[in-house]
């Protein structure tokens, strides 16, 4: 396993699908590009998945059933997938074949399609506020070409890894804050520097629990960069298989749209030892706030190790000090301000 990525190859695609949010200049502001472009990238991803994920299923069972085939096997696929997937959709639509149908029912089967998810997706696509964007992208004349741009893009993990696709969606919320002239405290963190962070804080490899926090985790990179880079260092397959049993992660974040983002993410590699909450670390919680405050109460849940990059472009003011001590039985490593 490797953490090396190749920058040229990701760049050009980030730059590809930025085009496609250029072309919403004049029908939407340039603060709402991002609410359009990721989730349809999200959605895309996970239904790369699905497709892997049917095909696969429909050549194992008939290796041991080859006498199912065509509507048997399909429907016979679909229960195994609403039971037994991480995730399912129980329509039979899928971005290509919706955009193919006629156009005047576009938004009508869209819907469909985006209703038909689980509930695990459906909870991402709530928190991307997408139902809302939908109706706009149908006032602007937007749906059809941006389901024609992402209908058939190949954004499975097979050929995008989560560390890449992590890139690309840290790059583009990077151009959407630059577009938007807002400091957004979106700031990426090189993986060389998070590789080094976690090299600082000298985490030895597992053989009993092991817990890794991080209070601004975005998209979640910094996370899978540190869990992927204590794999890297383990050198034997014992080793490998004490780092998966042992080590969870665990996040917090404020921004709807990169929370949601980071647990399509986790859902995909179905990491069930990965827990990611939405709110503030800074303010304590009130249940009667529409703001979510710190869902990791100190009182209740200490961390082994601590690293993050915080949000250096937002005011804290009113804010709790820092909660490094949250790491207190260990070490924490706090990133500098950089961007990519």
């Amino acid at each position: 396993m490797s953490l090396a990525l190749n920058k040229p190859k990701l760049d050009n695609l980030a730059t590809d699908i930025w085009k496609s949010a250029e072309r919403l200049r004049g029908k939407f502001k340039a603060y709402e590009y991002q609410s359009v472009i990721l989730p349809i990238i999200v959605i895309r991803r996970l239904e790369c998945v699905l497709i892997k994920w049917r095909r696969d299923t429909a050549a194992e069972v008939q290796g041991r059933r080859p006498e199912l085939k065509g509507r048997e096997l399909d429907e016979l696929v679909k229960r195994l997938e609403i039971g037994t997937a991480p995730f399912a959709n129980h329509t039979e639509w899928t971005l290509s074949r919706i955009y193919d149908e006629d156009h005047t029912l576009l938004e009508a089967n869209f819907r469909a399609y985006i209703n038909g998810f689980s509930e695990n997706v459906d909870n991402i696509i709530d928190h991307f506020n997408y139902r809302a964007t939908i109706a706009q992208m149908v006032r602007n004349n937007r749906l059809a070409p941006i389901l024609n741009q992402y209908k058939e893009l190949e954004l499975g993990p097979d050929k995008l890894s989560p560390l890449e696709m992590g890139y690309i969606y840290e790059e583009l919320l990077r151009r959407f804050s630059e577009q938007s002239g807002e400091e957004a405290g979106e700031h990426f963190t090189p993986r060389e520097v998070i590789r080094l962070m976690v090299e600082l804080l000298d985490i030895p490899i597992p053989d009993h629990h092991l817990s890794i926090y991080d209070p601004a985790c975005g998209t979640g990179g910094m996370l899978s960069v540190a869990k992927e880079h204590l794999l890297d260092r383990a050198a034997t397959a014992r080793q490998k298989a004490d780092v998966e049993k042992y080590v969870t992660v665990h996040g917090q974040e404020l921004s709807s749209a990169n929370y949601a983002i980071c647990q399509a993410d986790l859902l995909i590699k179905n990491d069930r030892q990965a827990h990611v909450h939405l709110g503030n670390s800074l303010i304590p919680h009130d249940p009667h706030s529409r703001e979510p405050g710190d869902q990791w109460p100190e009182s209740r849940h200490r961390f082994d190790f601590m690293l993050s990059n915080p949000p250096f472009g937002v005011t804290w003011a009113a804010r709790t000090a820092t909660r490094a001590k949250r790491a207190s039985s260990r070490k924490t490593a706090i990133a500098p301000a950089c961007r990519a």
